[in-house]
């Protein structure tokens, strides 16, 4: 099985929305030049687990026009978008193994099937491709150059992988890119997981109270914008420093079992499981939603409000679930699974336009490492971020100053003082 889409027909519009997307990532087009002329990855197969979207799809092809031969599958059941999917096949002659709400069977004879193609260099999002390789594909890992991570779930699987002691090749953990997690996560989670739950819903913001789990670079952009809209915002956490730095930014911070009692919508960002349980669906008021926009769907224990709930009527609403526990309706939206992608279409793409060139030219860099990189998580090097800000800078029209030779010496000196 070379491929594996819902609809071909759905290539037409798939095409339009590709390249609409791809007018707002110019420092990708860029490095897609480069790549035809350089062709880092001649001769070499690509596997992918990612959101299959329309973003993805022009990283995808950036590879591509590099020489790479690649093998396309989704990283989320939910996350698929099936026109993007049909016209990376019928189009653009990629192997691509991904149908928007898949079974779980489903899910894994995709990632089966993107290891069986015997890549020489992965990508990741949320670690599912590198986890299965580990534990049933472990005499390949030898002939795998390396690995990139994009999101913070997977990144954090990785490092533990790696502390373990059994990571089995070099990984680049492009999530902690501050051309990744300053921008995409703060700004595009931000916007998109906004997004999500107002096209499920149709909420009115303003006025409501937000619980926020979690109060990393996700959190902090979903926190931003839904306080932009107006709404009164209480943030969870469990880390000290992260509770002060959401208190001094000037939002409402409490434990969840308090939360709970007051919050009219409840989003989980935290990368942890069982964040919103039994003990807060049992206090939680009339008409509450939650909602996950962190990478799996284990963040809200929807088993257990399954067994507390009298009864289930399933789409009530696009997107939306609804649970009866006696006299109270408690929502899920998007079945627990990545808000932004299960309802909406994740991030602006000019966002995503530096997290993928980062991801480009970490790939690049893998490619022409030619199997020296240690194993270990590797952190994105100086240089790939430099050269992606400094391309994004230019995009958008926008001049910075440089250091005079008298500047720079004295921010390297230690004689000069008062």
């Amino acid at each position: 099985m070379t491929s594996h889409v819902k609809d071909l027909k759905l290539a037409v519009l798939g095409e339009k929305r590709l390249a609409w997307a791809g007018r707002d990532m110019p420092v990708l087009e860029i490095i897609k030049n480069d790549f035809k002329k350089s062709k880092p990855f001649k001769g070499k197969r690509v596997s992918a687990c990612m959101h299959v979207t329309a973003e993805t799809a022009n990283l995808m092809l950036t590879l591509q026009a590099g020489g790479a031969d690649i093998t396309l599958v989704a990283s989320n059941p939910l996350s698929t978008q099936d026109d993007i999917a049909a016209a990376l096949v019928k189009n653009h002659g990629l192997k691509v193994l991904a149908i928007r709400g898949e079974d779980n069977k489903t899910y894994y004879n995709h990632l089966n099937q993107a290891l069986k193609n015997k890549p020489h260099i992965t990508m990741d999002d949320g670690a599912d491709l590198i986890s299965l390789l580990h534990n049933k594909y472990k005499n390949q890992a030898k002939n795998i150059l390396g690995s990139m991570e994009e999101t913070t779930t997977g990144v954090i699987r990785l490092r533990s992988l790696a502390a373990a002691g059994k990571l089995m090749l070099p990984v680049i953990a492009v999530n902690d890119a501050k051309t990744k997690n300053l921008f995409d996560n703060r700004y595009g989670t931000g916007q998109s997981t906004l997004d999500g739950i107002i096209r499920a819903t149709g909420l009115l913001v303003a006025g409501k109270n937000i619980v926020v789990a979690g109060y990393g670079w996700c959190g902090r952009g979903f926190a931003m914008r839904a306080r932009g809209m107006g709404a009164k915002v209480i943030v969870t956490e469990v880390d000290e420093i992260k509770a002060l730095e959401a208190a001094m930014d000037g939002f409402s911070v409490m434990a969840m079992k308090e939360a709970a009692k007051v919050g009219d919508v409840f989003c989980t960002i935290t990368g942890d499981i069982k964040v919103i349980d039994k003990e807060h669906f049992k206090v939680m008021k009339d008409g509450a939603m939650v909602c996950n926009s962190g990478h799996f769907d284990v963040e809200i224990n929807i088993p257990a409000l399954k067994k507390l709930a009298s009864k289930i009527n399933y789409n009530v609403n696009a997107n939306v679930d609804e649970y009866i526990l006696g006299k109270r309706r408690i929502y899920v939206l998007g079945q627990g699974r990545l808000i932004n992608l299960a309802a909406a279409e994740g991030h602006p793409s000019s966002v995503m336009d530096m997290s993928f060139s980062t991801q480009a030219l970490a790939a690049e860099q893998v490619a022409k490492s030619a199997g020296k990189l240690t194993i270990k998580v590797h952190n994105v090097s100086e240089k790939i971020e430099k050269r992606v800000a400094m391309l994004k800078l230019k995009s958008l029209g926008i001049k910075i100053d440089k250091l005079s030779a008298e500047q720079a010496a004295y921010l390297s000196s230690w004689e000069l003082g008062t």
